[in-house]
């Protein structure tokens, strides 16, 4: 009986995430799967009690995807090269994002709110951690092996200060809160970037933004003291 009922779960997930790719969020509707699947919509409630609950469910899936294609891309190198594998791993997202447009766009540009209580914590924001360590934990392991410059702590406005003692706090991580910073400022560029050519929001300009994704990786490898090497071909 539990073997089936996962069974039944995936289906109306993978059914959900064919709506989604063929018809966009405003597709993926509880009576939209069930015909799919040839059931009715009071049946599907049996197994994700609201429309938010399923929206968790896929998106939940999408973070783990995601997460397992770049983790996989970045161990295919040594940890002696971390500079290899944080651009492995970015190339990775990328290319991911790339294929599957219709699930990055519904995992960052259309938040969902927890469908769980607010004191608890949902399987999609344990997937969406999980995701954020892949960058975090590769940069902390630099960060132990050879610290590299970053600015003076005093010197960031008290607010950055602030917020980056609290986010420190809350990851546990071997960075410093300056360090953290800097992090931070590298991957708002690259991820906002990501961002803006899945969402075509750069099309008016450019019709090959890799290049422009290098030179991103470029400048992250920079501020981090890590070598940069560009793509094979």
């Amino acid at each position: 009986m539990k073997r089936r009922r996962q069974a039944t779960l995936r289906e109306i997930r993978t059914t959900a995430r064919h709506l989604l790719r063929e018809h966009g969020p405003t597709g993926v509707t509880v009576n939209a799967v069930a015909r799919e699947m040839g059931m009715s919509g009071p049946a599907v409630y049996r197994y994700y009690v609201s429309h938010d609950a399923l929206v968790e469910a896929i998106i939940t899936d999408f973070y783990q995807e995601l997460t397992s294609t770049m983790l996989a891309a970045r161990d295919t190198c040594s940890p002696e090269l971390p500079g290899r594998r944080l651009l492995l791993t970015c190339r990775a997202m990328r290319a991911w994002a790339i294929d599957h447009p219709s699930e990055f766009s519904w995992m960052f540009a259309s938040p969902v709110m927890s469908a769980v209580k607010p004191d608890e914590e949902s399987p999609r924001q344990q997937a969406g951690q999980q995701f954020e360590s892949v960058f975090l934990d590769q940069l902390a392991d630099v960060w132990k092996q050879a610290p590299y410059p970053v600015p003076a702590f005093e010197d960031l406005a008290p607010s950055i200060q602030l917020q980056m003692n609290e986010y420190s706090a809350r990851t546990n991580t071997a960075l410093p809160p300056e360090a953290l910073h800097l992090f931070l400022s590298s991957w708002i560029k690259l991820y906002g970037l990501l961002c803006m050519e899945i969402l075509r929001q750069l099309d008016f300009a450019y019709s090959d933004l890799e290049p422009v994704f290098e030179e991103n990786l470029y400048e992250l490898c920079a501020m981090h003291n890590l070598t940069y090497e560009p793509p094979s071909k």
